[in-house]
């Protein structure tokens, strides 16, 4: 066990699933108490339920929690290897008076194992009697003997919270067929773990009434129990599939930044008492405190995560983000062995573009047009700003003479050159700059123009204008062959 003097706190996920966000902000939550007190956080993997359980999900678990940085001090933990202890455990409570063997049949499928047993009175069979028939082979499972009184803690969110004992019926700690029950092998496992604080979702508070009977029933030490509220969805109700991508794994496929996620499930359900909303992981760890926990759920919303992860690439170092925009931009037709060749230009250019994309694959999106040699016009663009080609490359022409004239290529000599020109044409600024963006970029959207023309450097930008105006020529002809007459000339801002 880890010598850390502060809290030992555990997150133990069951291998029956991918890694949801519920699970993830709990694992979250645990990591930043652990490392916030100076403590020990240990993983551990709840997987008895053999049936359900594989390795595919543990592996998934584990992938999901090094992508968010949840790195544990101990384990994973295996809760399948303390199967012996479990039973230990319960013929211990069984001998100390504090369980009772049970001949009741089995619940029928879909009812709790641990369900009601007001009809059930095995309880009051004679401790050799029931020694007996267990020994002549007749099945059995082993209830805990629910005491008489109240069962009460402190939970470091909610406050005192107490159960009357007659309100929970006796519950099985064995199977018949031997096999633990939940709360017999979670309770056994964080005793052997040194587990001092449990901090989960408020799903389990039914469950924890029944815990802290078997702590006090095994003489150990309670732990603090910590209930965080559930996760709701806009709609209000409990977070599911029906709201969109709940797994972690599923965030990432879709672009979101590890930071971000983590940075998004921390604010589920927690402030630091302040404006602050942007926080990275060292900075959260600083911050946090069980104490602001909020007692209500908590709701999830999908375009607070998108704004978080815009803000984080925004931050980034650039270095970082070059190298997670290595493979997009492939995949937009940057060359590799460009990419490679320029890492100089292919950072300038995501530095004056990572404003613009919501995704680091979005911002290569934007970079890639900077980058490749190719230029591809978006048939949306043309449509809206090439409509009158003859028009269009009017204006291209002229743009591109007095462009090849200037020395100065920065965004404060570009500027009046454009304004001028459209000025003496006598048209707004956008009829010249819409035009030019398609012809530099091939969208119709793009960073601040004299900025775009700055970055792609003289030659480029001529060279771009000269092949735009041998696809608006193009398109002229190809209208003035459709229609047998010359284009209409263009309006005001289309």
């Amino acid at each position: 066990m880890s010598e850390n003097p502060g809290p030992r706190v555990r997150f133990a996920p069951s291998p029956t699933g991918y890694l949801h966000v519920g699970g993830a902000r709990t694992a979250l939550f645990s990591f930043l108490l652990a490392r916030h007190a100076g403590g020990t956080f240990v993983l551990r993997i709840e997987d008895t339920d053999r049936a359900r359980s594989s390795e595919e999900m543990t592996r998934s678990i584990l992938d999901s929690m090094a992508w968010l940085g949840l790195d544990f001090d101990e384990g994973p933990h295996h809760q399948a290897d303390g199967l012996e202890r479990h039973r230990a455990n319960a013929l211990r409570l069984l001998e100390n008076g504090a369980a009772y063997r049970c001949f009741c049949a089995p619940p029928e499928p879909g009812r709790s194992a641990g369900g009601e047993t007001e009809l059930c009175g095995c309880g009051r069979i004679p401790d050799d009697e029931a020694e007996g028939r267990a020994e002549a082979g007749e099945a059995c499972a082993l209830r805990f003997r629910v005491p008489a009184g109240e069962t009460s803690w402190e939970d470091a969110v909610h406050g005192r919270r107490a159960v009357e004992n007659e309100h929970v019926t006796d519950f099985v700690l064995l199977r018949s067929d031997g096999t633990p029950v939940y709360n017999l092998a979670v309770v056994s496992d964080d005793i052997e773990m040194e587990i001092t604080y449990i901090l989960r979702g408020d799903d389990h508070l039914s469950n924890t009434p029944k815990q802290i009977m078997l702590y006090e029933a095994l003489g150990a030490t309670l732990p603090t129990f910590a209930h965080v509220p559930m996760i709701l969805g806009t709609d209000g109700k409990r977070l599911s599939k029906r709201h969109g991508a709940t797994s972690v794994g599923a965030y990432r496929d879709q672009g979101i930044l590890p930071e971000a996620l983590f940075n998004f499930l921390a604010l589920l359900g927690w402030s630091a008492g302040d404006d602050r909303e942007i926080m990275d992981a060292a900075e959260l760890i600083k911050a946090f405190s069980v104490g602001r926990i909020l007692k209500k759920s908590a709701v999830f919303d999908p375009e607070k995560l998108t704004w978080l992860n815009r803000q984080h690439i925004e931050r980034m170092p650039i270095d970082r983000l070059v190298e997670l925009a290595r493979g997009p931009l492939e995949e937009a037709g940057v060359p590799a062995a460009f990419i490679e060749a320029s890492p100089e230009r292919v950072l300038e250019v995501l530095d004056l573009v990572r404003e613009r994309g919501n995704t680091v694959a979005a911002v290569a999106l934007q970079a890639a047009p900077f980058l490749r040699d190719e230029i591809a016009y978006e048939p949306e663009a043309v449509a809206r700003f090439w409509k009158r080609p003859a028009e269009a490359a009017e204006l291209l022409r002229a743009v591109g003479y007095r462009l090849s004239t200037l020395d100065d290529f920065e965004p404060a000599s570009l500027e009046p050159v454009i304004r001028q020109l459209a000025s003496d044409k006598e048209v707004g600024a956008g009829k010249v700059i819409h035009p030019l963006r398609v012809a530099v970029m091939g969208t119709g959207v793009s960073p601040e123009i004299f900025a775009v023309l700055s970055l792609m450097g003289r030659e480029r930008t001529l060279e771009r204008i000269q092949q735009a105006l041998g696809y608006l020529d193009a398109m002229a002809s190809a209208k003035l062959a459709e229609t047998g007459e010359p284009p209409a000339p263009d309006e005001e801002g289309q």
